[in-house]
C-alpha cells in the first residue's frame, strides 16, 4: 500500500472509531488543537467544570461571528455556574485566533479539520457542519442538552440556568 492510502485508511478508522454521541454520552478522548495551537483532549474538558460547546460552520462570517458574540455576552454566566464555553469549527487555529482577537471572543476555539467530533456530535451535513449546541453536564462529563440546527441569532438558554 502507498503512503496516502494508508493515511486514509488510517483517517478512515480514527473517524470509525468514535461512536455518535447521544444523551448521557461522553465526550471522546479525542485531541484537537485551540487557537493558541494547544492540543486539548476533548475528553478531558469536563470534571470539576462542566461544558458549553457551539458549533459553527466557518469562523468570522457574518452569521457565525453573530452566533459567537452571543456566547461572548452570556460568558460570565456560564462561568459563574462552573462551565466552559468552547467553540468548535473546520478553521485552522491560526484563522480561529484572528477572530477571537477581532471579536474579543474569551472562550477556547477548537479546530476539527477533519470533523471528527462534529460528526460525533450529528452536527455534520456533507461537508457542511450544522450550527449547534451542546451542554455536558458539570461532575458526570454526560451529554445533558443538545440542539442542533439553530439560527445565528438564536440565543442559547440552557436548562442548567433554571437549576
Amino acid at each position: 500500500m502507498e503512503e496516502d492510502e494508508i493515511a486514509e485508511e488510517e483517517e478512515k478508522s480514527a473517524d470509525e472509531a468514535i461512536k455518535a454521541l447521544e444523551l448521557g454520552d461522553t465526550l471522546p478522548s479525542l485531541t484537537l488543537l485551540n487557537e493558541k495551537m494547544e492540543e486539548i483532549n476533548v475528553g478531558e474538558i469536563t470534571g470539576e467544570k462542566g461544558a458549553v460547546l457551539f458549533l459553527v460552520p466557518r469562523a468570522n462570517t457574518p452569521g457565525c461571528t453573530t452566533q459567537a458574540c452571543n456566547f461572548r455576552d452570556s460568558y460570565a454566566g456560564f462561568e459563574e455556574l462552573g462551565y466552559s464555553v468552547f467553540c468548535i469549527s473546520t478553521d485552522t487555529p491560526q484563522a480561529q485566533a484572528k477572530w477571537q482577537t477581532k471579536n474579543n471572543l474569551p472562550y477556547s476555539l477548537l479546530s476539527d479539520p477533519k470533523r471528527v467530533l462534529i460528526k460525533a456530535l450529528g452536527a455534520s451535513s456533507g461537508k457542511t457542519t450544522k450550527r449547534s449546541h451542546f451542554v455536558f453536564e458539570k461532575g458526570t462529563g454526560k451529554l445533558v442538552e443538545q440542539k442542533i440546527g439553530v439560527k445565528p441569532a438564536d440565543r442559547f438558554v440552557p436548562r442548567l440556568l433554571f437549576s
